[in-house]
């Protein structure tokens, strides 16, 4: 059975190659310490990310969005706001699959659920879809577009999309996305 720690490593990990694979720059912090495991280069802006593991229930991915550490006086539980983060990543190890979920609609929330398939009451409102906050997706409206080109000497580098407009534009949601 993993630690958390081996969970959190998987899931940061993960996240990492996923993002590096749409061509978005990955930087890490030296120190430990921070609210944030990863930073995304999005064009002129960083992104500070939270990874976190999904545990998959049926067909719901389970995310704790809080932190607990031990102090004297017993466990003390936090989340996350914009303040200390710009979104939180998640890794499913049984689908292999990454998510990305911004902090204005996580912000001070304990745990979110992201259904793989709809309610079986029918149910929409405060109901969260997996497949909208898919990795690929969110980052593809965040405005990351990168495809491999080839050097003249026949290494790849990565390079703008050709061109730019070819990518589809997405209106934005939230805080995040605005533009």
């Amino acid at each position: 059975m993993l630690k958390p720690s081996d969970k959190g490593a998987i899931a940061e990990t993960a996240i990492t190659a996923a993002a590096v694979q749409l061509g978005v720059f990955v930087l890490r912090p030296v120190q430990e310490g921070l609210r944030y495991d990863l930073a995304f280069e999005m064009g002129d802006r960083l992104l500070r990310i939270q990874c976190k593991w999904g545990r998959l229930q049926n067909d719901i991915i389970v995310v704790a969005t809080r932190t607990s550490r031990h102090t004297p006086r017993g466990y003390v539980f936090t989340t996350y706001s914009a303040q200390e983060v710009d979104a939180i990543a998640v890794y499913c190890q049984p689908l292999n699959r990454c998510f990305f979920l911004p902090i204005d609609e996580v912000a001070g929330i304990s745990y979110i659920h992201l259904r793989l398939m709809p309610a079986r009451n029918n149910q929409r409102a405060l109901v969260r879809m997996a497949e909208d906050y898919d990795l690929a997706n969110m980052i593809s409206r965040l405005g990351a577009v990168a495809q491999l080109g080839e050097r003249l000497a026949g290494s790849q580098k990565a390079t703008g999309s050709s061109p730019v407009s070819s990518t589809p534009e997405v209106a934005p949601r939230r805080g995040l996305f605005a533009v």
